[in-house]
């Protein structure tokens, strides 16, 4: 007659409330053993009878403390084991090969769940293309993986890696001729035996490029992929329908009060220097130098002929204004304010992307081309500097007609101008220009980098430009006769 004593961790099918109840095989009257709570550890294991009608799981509430010694007694026999842990001590055979009771016929006894607990088992992860237990082919120790394609352990990878990634070989020393012998034990002691050895047994040293190689790979998939993402959001981000219809809108208010359009090229007219008396190049450059009381002078001749066009080019900067619903809808004291405050800006951002650096000229009002010293010696001074260098770094921008567009009504609807009574209502409609405006530039997908704000500094630019002009107009009034002064002019620049 024999039972078994089989700890906690045997897991069986159960009844009641919080047991165990654990059966072995061959025994004819059928009998269990019970693990009873007696003082602090299980207390000793008892043979008693199994009726198979009424089973009782047995109470496993407490548990050996380190200390204390237990044992297993048998039906029969000497106890079997005798440590902290008596199932480590025996194979899971001896518990598979019994035979399985009449009363519960359906149930087989499982113990694989408990192979995490032998020790060779609590190693790391040995991959499955390795047989067990196989060996460094360097070291003899215990191998982890196929790695620069021999099987080695992890200490002999590294090492190998360190050696080829840095070019560490060069400096490495035997200290006996060259003929140490490397084992697990004796590897640290002589590196350049054991980067022999790795060479010797098949270790690749060009994997460590085909690693450089995989690298660059990837880092190429990740740009390529942050590319797509970029795109994915560049398309999301083009305009609504809504945005388009404000575009074309825009745009067609801008082409049809841009003096001859896209044909400027052809239908300008360079000021000669009868018409004008236009600096010499030594002259122009010597006067950017020097800070001489001359230079401050108006030349009447040269700004009687600016005056010619002035009054056309305001009139069509009103004209693009009042083609704007959002404009039209403001009060009459806040479209006065506006137009008042952009008239020059918008003025100035016209010549300037008429710019051509073959002639370096501006072309005002879309028929009179003049160069950078023409338009100083005419009144602007060196608002005239500002106008030219806005010209030539548009120049690199390439805008179309609805950039342009857009970028006037921005500049129009600038919700800041001192007096306005709508400030809210027309930052919103501003902000609906902006964000139209984002979307367009987006669908352009220019080339130049970071394109929409550099394009937005331009507005800087231009405010600037506005304000050093309403300090020159002043300079203006006290050097040129009242009656060179055409009225639009006075009325949109005097306060």
């Amino acid at each position: 007659m024999m039972n078994f004593c089989i700890p906690d961790m045997y897991e069986m099918p159960h009844s009641g409330n919080g047991g165990f109840a654990v059966q072995g095989g061959g025994f004819g009257g059928g009998e269990h053993c019970m693990f009873q709570g007696e003082g602090p550890g299980f207390g000793y294991c008892d043979s008693q009878p199994l009726h198979h009608h009424h089973l009782q799981p047995p109470c496993m509430e407490q548990t050996w403390p380190p200390s204390q010694q237990f044992s297993c007694a048998f039906a029969s026999g000497p106890p079997a084991f005798k440590n902290e842990f008596c199932s480590r001590d025996v194979p899971l055979s001896h518990f598979q090969h019994q035979q399985q009771p009449e009363f519960f016929p359906e149930i087989s006894p499982d113990f694989a769940h408990l192979q995490w607990m032998q020790g060779e088992n609590r190693k790391g992860y040995i991959p499955s293309y390795l047989d067990k237990d196989e060996l460094c082919v360097v070291c003899g120790d215990k191998a982890t993986g196929y790695h620069y394609r021999c099987i080695t352990c992890e200490g002999c990878k590294g090492f190998f890696r360190r050696t080829i990634q840095k070019n560490l070989n060069p400096t490495y020393a035997c200290k006996y001729e060259g003929n140490c012998v490397i084992d697990k034990v004796t590897r640290n002691q002589c590196q350049e035996c054991r980067f022999k050895k790795c060479i010797a047994v098949g270790m690749a040293t060009d994997c460590d490029k085909r690693l450089a190689k995989r690298k660059l790979i990837e880092e190429n998939r990740q740009r390529r992929r942050k590319e797509e993402l970029q795109k994915t959001v560049w398309d999301r981000q083009e305009p609504t329908q809504e945005e388009w219809d404000l575009i074309r809108m825009v745009t067609d208010a801008h082409m049809t009060t841009n003096a001859q359009g896209n044909h400027w090229k052809q239908k300008r007219k360079f000021l000669s220097a009868a018409g004008v008396k236009e600096d010499k190049p030594e002259d122009i450059g010597q006067a950017s130098m020097v800070n001489t009381p001359e230079e401050n002078k108006v030349d009447i001749e040269a700004f009687s002929q600016f005056t010619k066009i002035i009054t056309p080019a305001i009139t069509r900067v009103v004209d693009f204004a009042k083609k704007l619903p959002m404009f039209c809808d403001l009060p009459c004291e806040d479209q006065i304010k506006l137009l008042k405050g952009c008239c020059m800006e918008i003025m100035s951002l016209r010549a300037a992307v008429r710019y051509d650096p073959e002639s370096e000229t501006l072309t005002l009002n879309g028929e009179m081309a003049v160069t950078r010293g023409q338009l100083k010696n005419g009144g602007l001074g060196v608002v005239s500097d500002a106008i030219f260098d806005l010209g030539v770094s548009l120049s690199s921008f390439n805008l179309d007609d609805s950039e342009v567009a857009l970028l006037q009504a921005v500049i129009l609807l600038s919700s800041d101008r001192p007096g306005l009574s709508s400030v809210d209502r027309i930052e919103r409609c501003q902000e609906e220009f902006l964000l139209a405006f984002e979307h367009y530039i987006h669908y352009r997908k220019h080339k130049v980098s970071h394109f929409w704000p550099k394009l937005l500094m331009k507005v800087t630019d231009l405010r600037m430009i506005g304000a050093c002009h309403a300090s020159r107009f002043l300079h203006m009034k006290v050097e040129c006769p009242t009656e060179l002064f055409p009225p639009l002019f006075l009325e949109v620049f005097e306060d």
